[in-house]
């Protein structure tokens, strides 16, 4: 059983003998703290606090980490205070403990919002100080290790929250000791009978695998020291989770994966790395299109290493990594490797430390964005699980983007502004669709213009967490400020029926409204008016109350349309209006305002309510787009078709849909979809249909 003093023993390897005195000092005062608690298994509860030390330990933290994993339950589970512990073990130790506490457990809806308050608590403390998720994911890693002694279904959960969050972080990290411990224990608790079937199968292959993998290491490390390369050869074996990931993605059986060998070789130098790669390419043959150069382009999470697969004796497929030692321990131990070399004082200077506070920043940026811990969490998965490929800005500067990525993507990963300016894009000097998927290599410029605003229509193709939350987060306030644009002019509207507008009324009288409808600000009634959940004819009256007689007023003012009242105003698609048209509002409550023609059948039952419909008219100077459907009843004649769009397009319209159906061998039936300005302009159009010698009746269709 592991002991305080054996930690020490091992923490003499390369920590100060005060620092050391310092973490026994943490144990022994947590020790006290969680006298007669117990864990689950019946062990008692200072085990815990000790082992995620001890996770610490072999990954060389310092001693700030390992005494906050000492202490790291004692401000959620016995009464001290995090002051208590800063005037014990000074600030740093007390902000570190506050950042790793499970927090206060809040009454949540559910537990899916549980998980997410409490992780998006941790981003903020972690964007403090890196070590918070450190200390976190080692006290995971422990709990997943004695994960026995829970019921079926906390295992279940706990398995599915490491899988989905904790892992991918580890990854993130670039801690990849831990990653493959965490996946492996979840994995198992969460499919049992599969590890086990996969842990059998690799059992059994083991004897022949072996003789074969020794084979291979010794022709490998003899044809390198040959060529003078001085190197370490090791044999890789591949882990549960990322077996039992290849057979369900690449849809291979077992025994094709078991079969590919894995080997990795560590060097001297950057330039013995690439030396031993010729050496390896010119001893067995390379697969073309396998070969992965990380140590040039090194992946998000800092990781460098030269990937390449070769053909082996007698065809066996064989994967090799190339790296320094450096290079090795930065894929174990990722961003943790580099507290060694860090005091206390020092900045954060290495590139690892950069790009985790990068990702970091990018997490907060995301936080503030998201509606609620949910959808934040949601975004997070998004950002955890990248398969990056490398792209360029037009002066060269390398980006990272995940695998599938558009140039929206990319021109939200360069800055927030260019992607919510973003109006089209060049790829390699091309002209490209936004939603097109970039490949590595590609050189991307964004063009942007003044006044230009994210389209709701990027959510269906952008795969970035950062993009999806700030176009979210842009369309949200937008629909707000429309929606309290409409208000005001429904407002408005309203009180001119009496002869007065909103500028003109009394503060006195505004305030008293607001206290009677319990809110603080007149911008929140009127985005109430503008979303239907208020109607602008009652709030009127309301306001008028003590000031007008209204019973004598006049309801038959029309508001005017002038096509710029932004998200919250639509256009009906049953009766298709246009400019010219007699119109009505409809208010749809949490909607805005749809707009439907006088006549739509559609309406028949609400015309009357004044509460829900109202009139409108079309502003003189409106332009736009308008979608108008046709019904063209035509004689079957040799490019009527061809007639048709030609006619159409000499009235300057454009054809957006067009159908045609058989009546009988000699007439046709047309529907046609054209959008057009105006009443006018649709006038144009039809007379040149009828210019047609094929054309019967022209009928536009409504409702």
């Amino acid at each position: 059983m592991l002991t305080v003093d054996a930690l020490a023993k091992r923490l003499e390897s390369y920590l100060e003998p005060d620092n050391i005195r310092r973490i026994r000092r943490a144990y022994f005062y947590a020790e006290q703290a969680h006298e007669g608690q117990m864990r689950r298994s019946g062990e008692r509860y200072i085990t815990h606090p000790l082992a995620v030390a001890n996770i610490l330990c072999e990954m060389h933290m310092d001693h700030q980490s390992l005494m906050a994993a000492m202490l790291h339950d004692v401000i959620e589970d016995t009464a001290v205070s995090k002051e208590a512990l800063a005037e014990q073990f000074g600030p740093g130790v007390a902000e570190l403990v506050d950042g790793v506490s499970k927090l206060t457990h809040l009454e949540f809806e559910t537990k899916k919002e549980e998980q997410a308050e409490n992780f998006q608590k941790m981003v903020l403390a972690m964007s403090k100080d890196i070590r918070v998720i450190l200390v976190k994911l080692a006290d995971r890693l422990h709990n997943m290790r004695t994960l026995g002694a829970m019921p079926p279904e906390k295992k279940r959960r706990k398995a599915r929250e490491t899988l989905d969050i904790y892992a991918p972080i580890a990854l993130r990290l670039g801690i990849n000791d831990l990653r493959i411990e965490l996946e492996n224990l979840a994995f198992e608790s969460l499919y049992p009978l599969r590890a086990q079937r996969i842990a059998t199968a690799i059992k059994k292959s083991r004897g022949n695998r072996k003789e074969l993998v020794g084979q291979i290491r010794q022709a490998l490390a003899e044809r390198l020291s040959a060529e003078g390369v001085d190197v370490q050869v090791i044999g890789r074996e591949k882990h549960l989770f990322s077996i039992y990931n290849k057979m369900k993605d690449q849809k291979k059986t077992l025994q094709e994966i078991l079969d590919v060998y894995g080997f990795r070789i560590i060097t001297q130098s950057v330039d013995a790395c690439y030396r031993t790669l010729g050496v390896v390419h010119n001893f067995y043959k390379p697969v073309p299109n396998r070969f992965k150069d990380y140590i040039a382009i090194p992946k998000a999470n800092g990781y460098q290493s030269l990937h390449t697969t070769l053909i082996g004796m007698n065809g066996v497929p064989i994967e090799i990594q190339i790296r320094t030692q450096e290079m090795e321990d930065m894929a174990n131990h990722g961003i943790a490797a580099h507290w060694l070399y860090k005091n206390e004082d020092s900045s954060d200077s290495s590139p690892t430390h950069a790009r985790a506070r990068r990702w970091v920043k990018g997490l907060l940026e995301m936080q503030e964005r998201a509606g609620n811990p949910v959808e934040f969490i949601e975004n997070v998965k998004i950002d955890l699980f990248p398969d990056e490929i490398y792209v360029f800005t037009p002066k060269g500067k390398i980006l990272e983007v995940p695998k599938g990525a558009t140039a929206v993507d990319f021109a939200y990963a360069v800055h927030t502004d260019i992607g919510n300016a973003c109006v089209g894009c060049l790829v390699n000097r091309q002209i490209a669709p936004l939603s097109q998927p970039l490949n590595s290599g590609d050189t991307i410029k964004i063009i942007t213009a003044p006044g230009a605003r994210p389209n709701p229509a990027w959510l269906n193709f952008v795969i970035t967490a950062k993009a999806r939350s700030n176009i979210r987060h842009f369309l949200k306030n937008l629909k707000k400020q429309d929606s309290i644009e409409l208000g005001r002019k429904l407002l408005n509207n309203s009180l001119r029926n009496f002869d007065t507008e909103l500028e003109a009324l009394s503060d006195a009288s505004i305030q008293s409204l607001l206290q009677e409808y319990q809110q603080s600000k007149l911008d929140e009634l009127l985005e109430d008016i503008g979303l239907g959940n208020r109607v602008a004819y009652v709030v009127a009256r309301r306001l008028l109350n003590d000031c007008a007689d209204t019973s004598e007023a006049s309801t038959d003012k029309a508001m005017t349309v002038s096509g710029t009242e932004g998200m919250l105003v639509t256009y009906a698609k049953c009766c298709r209006p246009i400019p010219g048209d007699p119109i009505v509002g409809l208010i749809s409550k949490g909607k805005g305002m749809v707009i439907h023609t006088e006549q739509c059948r559609n309406i028949v039952d609400i015309r009357k309510d004044p509460d829900r419909c109202m009139h409108l008219r079309w502003d003189k100077s409106m332009e736009g787009e308008f979608v108008v459907d046709l019904r063209v009843e035509m004689r079957n004649s040799r490019g009527v078709l061809a007639g048709v769009a030609n006619a159409v397009s000499q009235a300057d319209a454009n054809i957006e849909s067009i159908e045609m159906q058989d009546r009988d061998a000699t007439t046709s039936r047309l529907n046609l979809t054209v959008s057009v300005t105006s009443r006018q302009h649709l006038a144009r159009v039809i007379r040149r249909l009828h210019g047609l010698p094929a054309v019967g009746s022209i009928e536009r269709v409504q409702g």
